[in-house]
């Protein structure tokens, strides 16, 4: 394979020219770039970076959200050697000050009016900034403020045509800066978004990114033409690494939104081959199945919670008899064949046929040529897994950290093993250490996972302090994630051990899991559990507003506004209820994990204030955000 992701581009670009490289929403229509006219675009944009004076190592701000010029400036920023500092719209000014002035930026590259607003506004704080070049057309506004400032400023076409009369002029030059790169290079400096306070500048390499290229692929297989719906931040390692596995493969970029209505549509158009989303947006799309066939009611209603409860039961069945399921030390499964045979044979026709008369229906919705999902950057619920599993859409899970360019694992489309998130890939080693002495604990134990490999970060930009805490002097890196390794080593996730709340009488829970069960609710959005340092659990519950005012309205509670609504005692009790069904001794949680108290939260969370980039909770701002609400949960 290739030592850069540049050379790897343009070997595409050379082989599979005419195929699409992109597929972007204009006039309501997708309309294609192929590889040849991305790559060009790539070396014009490289070109025109050259004519600015752009040198191999420098830094450049690369602000925007997802459209189809990001991935052809950041080809064409690699391809002279240069490194991106990416971030998203949403990202406040604070942030920006910090990562732009602390990687010592001169050139921005931003996605339009507002986001040179932004920088100008900040540019007493970043006094580097010479060169802002902005996607859309900047207004006079911009313009202005842009030469009162002394800052030059321009256009995307504007270095795409000074890079055509630069190449014309050096026709050797980009070509030879991209044969200059090399597999240890930096090519990005990703900063956390962060769910502990400031962020940190995760410097990635070309063979960070490389490396999981050759068994990913494999994972996760497409051939050229296929499809991948893209709905992640651009600038984010996940969304980062999936485009590379698409790339790598002649495959076509995708470009739409997680949002449902929109989601839906689009995959009805493109009918992609795979679709890599956050946990958050498989869950939406099977809360939003459940809504309509709750609210399509009767007998319809009823087949369809008949055909689920049996295709659950069946896929359990089936995948204790044929190895699909993670397993831990010996556990005798083939004592369990004779019990289950006959149940899987009786229920396998009927779920057959609820796959004929419902399940077909919703895998419609996909398209014809969906292969599978891809859930990442976050932890998927068990619920929705072991749903999209019984119905028959394939929905595999990943896992990886900024820190490890994020890919360590995930499991493979065509032998999924539940329960597990899929054994390191290639290039990859990983182990489970003791919590406190850091000895490898083996195999189907509890403790801290640790990374070794080709992936692992180069370290912390200007750092070296963090850095070394993260890696130790044999290389391994310390994920902060408790985990245990199954038999066949893939790997099972517990939760963060920053999460770790210790109680009062010194209990150890791990957050995560409770949260996730008791989101299997209908009624409850997102769920907080607290209690460091207290004498019992409770939890932070935002619930989810159509329901629970379709409970009020069929129970005749009257209510002036929804605030009003969320303080009745009836709708306290219903989510109480909902939690105690979910948290107990029967499902699992022993008794100090019962959440004692709840406290009803009217305003969903929402990225950037509540949640990360990638949708997971900030538990360091929720302490500061809901102080008030967390105290009287313990009096």
């Amino acid at each position: 394979m290739e030592k850069t992701l540049v050379k790897i581009f343009r070997k595409q670009a050379q082989e599979y020219s005419d195929v699409a490289y992109q597929m972007y929403k204009q006039d309501g229509k997708f309309t294609p770039i192929s590889y040849k006219d991305a790559y060009e675009d790539a070396l014009d944009f490289a070109g025109g970076l050259l004519s600015l004076g752009v040198q191999r190592g420098e830094h450049i701000g690369l602000i925007s959200d997802n459209r189809w010029e990001w991935e052809h400036a950041d080809m064409g920023i690699m391809a002279i050697g240069a490194v991106d500092v990416p971030r998203g719209c949403d990202a406040t000014s604070n942030d920006l000050a910090y990562i732009l002035s602390f990687a010592e930026v001169k050139v921005v590259v931003v996605e339009n009016s507002s986001q040179i607003q932004k920088i100008l506004a900040l540019r007493d704080q970043l006094p580097l900034i010479t060169t802002l070049i902005s996607f859309e057309e900047p207004t006079d506004k911009d313009n202005n403020s842009a030469k009162e400032a002394e800052v030059t400023l321009l256009t995307f076409n504007d270095i795409i045509k000074a890079g055509i009369a630069y190449n014309e002029q050096n026709p050797d030059k980009v070509n030879e800066e991209i044969d200059k790169g090399d597999w240890d290079d930096i090519v990005t400096i990703i900063f956390t978004s962060g769910t502990t306070g400031q962020p940190k500048g995760v410097m990635l390499s070309n063979g960070n990114f490389i490396t999981q290229l050759d068994e990913v692929d494999e994972r996760i297989f497409l051939y050229p033409g296929d499809r991948g719906i893209m709905v992640l931040p651009v600038w984010h390692a996940f969304q980062r690494a999936v485009e590379y596995v698409v790339m790598s493969q002649a495959a076509t970029i995708c470009y739409s939104k997680p949002i449902g209505a929109a989601l839906l549509a689009d995959l009805k158009a493109l009918n992609p081959q795979v679709l890599p989303a956050v946990p958050r947006v498989f869950e939406a799309v099977y809360d939003g199945i459940y809504r309509n066939m709750r609210k399509t009611g009767g007998i319809v209603y009823l087949l369809f919670r008949f055909f689920v409860r049996v295709a659950l039961i069946h896929s359990k069945i089936d995948r204790v008899l044929f190895d699909k399921t993670s397993r831990f030390g010996i556990d005798k499964r083939w004592l369990q064949w004779p019990g289950f045979v006959i149940p899987w044979l009786v229920l396998y026709p009927i779920k057959l046929l609820g796959g004929a008369l419902v399940f077909r229906k919703i895998r419609a919705m996909l398209g014809t040529g969906f292969r599978a999902g891809v859930a990442g950057g976050g932890a998927l619920p068990r619920a929705v897994d072991a749903f999209f599993w019984a119905i028959g859409i394939k929905l595999v899970e990943g896992y990886g950290l900024t820190e490890t360019a994020p890919i360590i694992s995930v499991r493979p489309i065509k032998k999924s093993v539940f329960g597990n998130v899929g054994s390191p890939i290639r290039g990859i080693s990983a182990r489970v250490v003791d919590f406190e002495t850091g000895k490898d604990l083996g195999r189907c134990k509890k403790g801290v996972l640790e990374i070794k490999g080709g992936t692992v970060m180069k370290g912390y930009y200007k750092r070296p302090d963090l850095t070394k805490k993260a890696i130790n002097e044999d290389e391994w890196f310390n994920t902060g994630d408790i985990a245990i390794l199954t038999r066949h080593n893939e790997i099972v996730l517990r939760g963060r051990a920053k999460d770790t709340i210790v109680q009062l009488g010194g209990e150890n829970v791990e957050p995560l899991p409770i949260e996730m069960k008791i989101q299997e609710s209908r009624y409850i959005q997102a769920a907080v559990v607290v209690g460091q340092d207290q004498r019992y659990l409770a939890a932070l519950i935002v619930p989810e507003k159509d329901e629970v005012e379709g409970f009020a309205k069929e129970s005749g509670l009257e209510y002036k506004t929804y605030a009003d609504l969320l303080k009745t005692s009836e709708i306290n009790h219903l989510i109480e209820n909902e939690v105690g069904l979910r948290i107990n001794a029967k499902n699992g949680f022993k008794m100090y994990e019962r959440i004692n108290k709840v406290g009803l939260l009217e305003k969903p969370f929402e990225v950037g204030v509540e949640l990360s980039a990638k949708q997971e909770i900030m538990r360091y701002k929720i302490n500061d955000l809901y102080a008030k609400e967390i105290k009287a949960l313990y009096k």
